[in-house]
Parts: C-alpha cells; sequence; structure tokens
C-alpha cells in the first residue's frame, strides 16, 4: 500500500520532473543571435566584391555599410513594442524573415538604389531580433537564471561575429569552380595607368596619392620582378596616370606581364605585403608553408594571383567576385530554417505551450520578486512617459552608449594601430586583433554567472548594479594599462605589442562580462514591455557604436603617433568611466512598466 500511494505521488502533476522546454526556447534563441550577427557582418567581408561588381565608389560603399545602423537603431523601439503587442512567437519569426529575405535579395540587386533599400530592410528586419529575444527570456526563464541565459544570447552573438568572417570567405571560394583559370585578361585591368603609377619607383610624384603609406612597397618589389621590356611599358603608363586607359598594345603587354608573375616563386615578399589585407585563403597557405614543400603549378599561380589583388585592389579585378551573390542566397535560406524553428517551438507563455508541463511552469515562476512586473500580458502604447521619467533607464542608455565608444576600437582601429606603432607581420597581426574577442566571450559566461549569483546574495539592485559599473571601470583600466605602457622604451618588454594585446583582451572581457546584467536589468524592470524598454536602451548603444568611428578620426588623423594614439586611448578611458558611473545608479527593483492590473492578459 505504501509503495502504491507512492507511485500515485510520482504521477501527479504537481510531483512531475520539470519538463525542459525552455532551454530549447534559449538554445533557438542563441541560434537566432548567431544568424543575427552573421548575417550582419558577412557584407563587411564581401564589401570589396560587391563594390566591384556593381561598380561602386568607396563612397558609396560606405552608405551601403552604415544603412543598416542607421535603420536598425531608429526600429529599435517600435520592433519591440511590435512583439510586446503582438507576441514574440510571430513577430520574431517574422523579423528573422524579414532580414534573411532581404540578405538574400542582396546577392540579387544590381544597382546601388536597390542594394541601399535591401540593407536598410536587413536594419529593420534585425532591430527587432534582441528586445524580442529577451522579451522571451523574460516569460522562460526562471528569475535566478536570467543572467546565465542572456549571456547564452550574447555569446551567440559574439560567435556569429566571429564566424561570419571565416565562414563567408570560405563559401565565397566554393561558389567559384576550382578550374576557374586565374590568369588576366584584358578586362582584368581595371585601371592600367593606376597600375603602372603604384609599380613605377622612379618617379614618386606620379604615385602622389594614390597609396596608402605601405602599398608603395608591393610597387616596387613588382617592378624588381620584371623584365626590362615590361618595365618600358610601365614607365609609359606611369608618366600620365590620369589617362583612363593605355594604349591597347600596351595593355597586351601589361597582361602578359601580370601573367608572368603569377609562376614566380619570388613575388611572396613579407616586408612588401606586410600591409596589404590579404584574402584568408592566402594567409592559411602562408600559415602552414613552413611545414610544406614549396607552392608550384596551379596552386602557386592561384596563390600569386591574390597576392596582386591584394596589392592592387583598386586596379585589378579580383577572382572571386562571382561567389559573393550565391552566399547572400545560403545565408538567406538558413533565416527561413531558423524562422520556421521559432514558430514551431516558440509560444507566448509557457502554460499554453503543449510540450511543456505544469512543474516547469511552476519552476519558471516561482522565483520572480513580489515586486516585479509580471511578463505577461498584451501590451498597450509604449510606456514613453514611464521611460523617460526613470532615472535608471536614463543611466543605462548613458551607460550603453559610453561602453560602445570605448569598445568599438577593438573591432575597427585595433589592427591599425598593430601595424602603425608596431609593426607587426600580417600573420601575427590577424592573431593579436582576434584574440581580445575571443577573450570577451569567456567574459560574456562568466558575467552571466555573475550577476545571477550577486542577486542571490545581495538582492536585485546590487546583483545588476555592480556587475553594469564594475566592469565597465575595469575596461578603463585596459586602456589605463597602455597608457602605462606607452611610458616604457620601444625596445622595453612592457610596450611589446603582446602587452597591448592583454590590455585590450582586459577591456574585451570586462566589457562583455557586464553585457548579460544590462540584459537582466531591462528584464527586470520590463514586465510586458520587455522588447520596448530593451529597444530603448540598445538605440543609444547603437548610437554610442556610430559615434565612435568619427570621435577617432578626430582625434587620430591620417598619420596618427604616439601622442594620437593616447589620446585617443584617454577618450576612450574617460568613455569606460563614465559608463561605470551611471552604472552605480542603476536600480533594477524600480519597475518601469504599468502596474499589471491594467493589463490585456493573453488567450
Amino acid at each position: 500500500m505504501p509503495q502504491a500511494v507512492q507511485s500515485g505521488e510520482d504521477r501527479s502533476p504537481a510531483a512531475q520532473r520539470p519538463t525542459n522546454v525552455r532551454l530549447l526556447v534559449v538554445i533557438i534563441a542563441a541560434a537566432t543571435s548567431v544568424l543575427l550577427y552573421l548575417d550582419r557582418f558577412c557584407v563587411s567581408f564581401a564589401a570589396d566584391y560587391i563594390k566591384e561588381d556593381l561598380h561602386l565608389t568607396q563612397e558609396q560603399v560606405g552608405y551601403f555599410l552604415s544603412a543598416f545602423f542607421f535603420s536598425y537603431a531608429l526600429a529599435q523601439v517600435p520592433a519591440g513594442w511590435l512583439s510586446d503587442r503582438f507576441g514574440a512567437r510571430i513577430m520574431l519569426a517574422i523579423y528573422i524573415l524579414v532580414w534573411s529575405v532581404f540578405t538574400a535579395m542582396i546577392g540579387a540587386v544590381h544597382s546601388f538604389a536597390l542594394l541601399l533599400l535591401t540593407r536598410l530592410a536587413c536594419g529593420l528586419g534585425q532591430a527587432g531580433a534582441y528586445p524580442t529575444c529577451a522579451s522571451v527570456l523574460s516569460k522562460w526563464v526562471p528569475f535566478r537564471k536570467r543572467g546565465a541565459a542572456s549571456a547564452w544570447i550574447s555569446l551567440g552573438g559574439r560567435f556569429g561575429g566571429a564566424i561570419a568572417p571565416l565562414l563567408t570567405a570560405f563559401l565565397i571560394v566554393q561558389f567559384v569552380p576550382s578550374d576557374t583559370p586565374v590568369e588576366f585578361q584584358a578586362d582584368d585591368i581595371k585601371n592600367g595607368p593606376r597600375l603602372c603609377a603604384k609599380i613605377f619607383p622612379g618617379d614618386e610624384t606620379a604615385a602622389d596619392g594614390l597609396s596608402g603609406v605601405n602599398t608603395d612597397a608591393v610597387g616596387r618589389h613588382v617592378w624588381s620582378l620584371l623584365n626590362e621590356e615590361s618595365q618600358q611599358v610601365v614607365r609609359r603608363g606611369a608618366a600620365d596616370f590620369e589617362k583612363p586607359q593605355l594604349a591597347p598594345q600596351d595593355t597586351v603587354k601589361l597582361v602578359a606581364a601580370m601573367n608572368e608573375l603569377l609562376a614566380s616563386p619570388q613575388l611572396y615578399n613579407e616586408e612588401a605585403f606586410k600591409s596589404a589585407n590579404l584574402a584568408r585563403e592566402t594567409l592559411s597557405t602562408l600559415s602552414r608553408g613552413d611545414d610544406q614543400r614549396p607552392l608550384s603549378g596551379m596552386k602557386l599561380r592561384r596563390f600569386n594571383r591574390l597576392l596582386l589583388e591584394a596589392g592592387f585592389p583598386n586596379e585589378v579585378s579580383k577572382l572571386y567576385v562571382r561567389g559573393w551573390r550565391p552566399v547572400m542566397y545560403v545565408y538567406g535560406f538558413a533565416g527561413i530554417i531558423v524562422a520556421a524553428a521559432v514558430w514551431i517551438v516558440y509560444r507566448n507563455r509557457p502554460e499554453v505551450h503543449p510540450w511543456c508541463n505544469a512543474a516547469e511552469c511552476k519552476l519558471i515562476a516561482a522565483e520572480r520578486p513580489a515586486n516585479a512586473p509580471s511578463p505577461h500580458g498584451k501590451a498597450g502604447m509604449i510606456p514613453i512617459g514611464r521611460l523617460l521619467k526613470s532615472r535608471s533607464m536614463w543611466l543605462s542608455c548613458l551607460a550603453q552608449l559610453g561602453t560602445n565608444i570605448g569598445w568599438v576600437f577593438l573591432v575597427t582601429w585595433f589592427p591599425r594601430y598593430l601595424i602603425s606603432q608596431h609593426n607587426v607581420p600580417i600573420l601575427q597581426r590577424g592573431l593579436m586583433a582576434m584574440t581580445p574577442l575571443m577573450v570577451g566571450i569567456a567574459g560574456m559566461y562568466c558575467g552571466g554567472w555573475l550577476t545571477d549569483n550577486l542577486t542571490r546574495r545581495l538582492g536585485v539592485r546590487w546583483g545588476r548594479r555592480l556587475p553594469m559599473s564594475v566592469t565597465r571601470f575595469a575596461a578603463a583600466g585596459g586602456y589605463g594599462l597602455c597608457l602605462w605602457f606607452s611610458t616604457f622604451g620601444a625596445e622595453s618588454a612592457m610596450n611589446s605589442p603582446w602587452m597591448y594585446v592583454a590590455a585590450f583582451s582586459l577591456v574585451a572581457f570586462s566589457t562583455d562580462m557586464g553585457v548579460p546584467a544590462a540584459w537582466a536589468f531591462n528584464q527586470d524592470v520590463g514586465g510586458r514591455y520587455v522588447g520596448s524598454i530593451l529597444g530603448w536602451g540598445n538605440m543609444w548603444g547603437n548610437l554610442g557604436a556610430s559615434f565612435s568611428p568619427p570621435i577617432y578620426n578626430y582625434f587620430l588623423g591620417e598619420t596618427p603617433g604616439p601622442n594620437q594614439w593616447n589620446a585617443m586611448f584617454v577618450c576612450c578611458l574617460a568613455a569606460f568611466v563614465f559608463s561605470g558611473i551611471c552604472g552605480l545608479g542603476i536600480d533594477a527593483s524600480t519597475p518601469i512598466a504599468p502596474p499589471d492590473e491594467v493589463s490585456v492578459e493573453e488567450g
């Protein structure tokens, strides 16, 4: 009899073991975040091919890349509110479909106007992703696990951004047939006179204004490999580099000279190509070259073609320009799959999910503080008044703005700093630039654990406030280390590039460590308006990201020296200190959402 009673208790809904639908929800949200950043940054690494294929100017490419962030920032609040109003399930599926379809359409356009419109549409679609994912977490994740779940979604974004260059480069290569001829044709010489001016070393004024600091090194090296007849052709072309094209007979000879270079084992020279933007395939070949026999035949010709493309990016056509369009189609199709997964797995609340049992519903709802607003219910109008009156929300917005001003350096000018101040070789430069971002991923994971544990021990106010503040002061300390390192002599180990990598790794680790607490704060105070409220803060953070490049350029100028770099480091340090001070005033225990009793509950 006792056994029968016990067995009956095990079968009752109250004693059931909780299902794990919430884990699947978080996994799909993280996959959405991976796709979000993958689609966001893939065009940055295909930009050269897009520019050449559509005959764009560099100014047009800049407009194309920045168009996304313009629509992305402005649509944050409306997109978040739509999710609050109509439910995360349908709106997140729509957002993913919108940005994925328009990502695919980028691969189909043949004019700058359509390219710009598709990119603006991608920004509109992606604007709702993070606010909606935060809304999902507020409904599906127990209160004490919000920080960790937020960390996993943010980790997804960092992972997507990290694999975007690798995967995009790999796919572009795969979509160009392996037997594609690498030999130059007349049409591959986009600007013959300009190419000659970059190669010819005898008249410095001929190439004035045509190249960067180190690009001429490639030209001089190529000049040393040409035979006398080819040098005569280059000399004639460089005599007036403003000509629209070379004489037909000289074009033929120049093409023949370039094709001779494809078979030269001496073309690659580390000193000459140290500042060239080498393709990842080229870097991969170089990284394993010490363990293999010298390249020969087709492999050598392919390798040299990519070298010449990197050395003269605006003068010769690129071998893989045909590969970027299919890549956009692949990313678009991947988005359709993720959108379908969202529609199948998500429900707007655990109680209506057919896979979720009562025990899991109870587990999710059990630990919500008594004064915390309910995440459930259909939202009314955006609570603009409460947002504008919330001291904590304004401090959170300003903290995000300051954080991005200090952080964006890591993904923009850090490689430039390594070559400008430390003359770091190509292969080491790539590794050094990647290291802080990889360290940041570890910080993101630790940040989720930190804010959840502090919340249990100190309460929600300090559990969110301390990570959002202390991590920013720590990031400021990373820039302080950079200033300290610069006081040592150039030959000192303390002023070596790896010491700066360590300092910037501290910046990345600290910045990402505070992100989960910022996400959890929005879930704590947002109630059924989490999407709108996180969107408001995210808008300010993206404005900070858009302000960063002009601020950096103000301090650095065209040819920055140590003093200019240090001035910029001081600016970034001050931005993080400002962000840390703002973080100290944030109070996650005071709701921003309207009281629960005015909500309209969902069916």
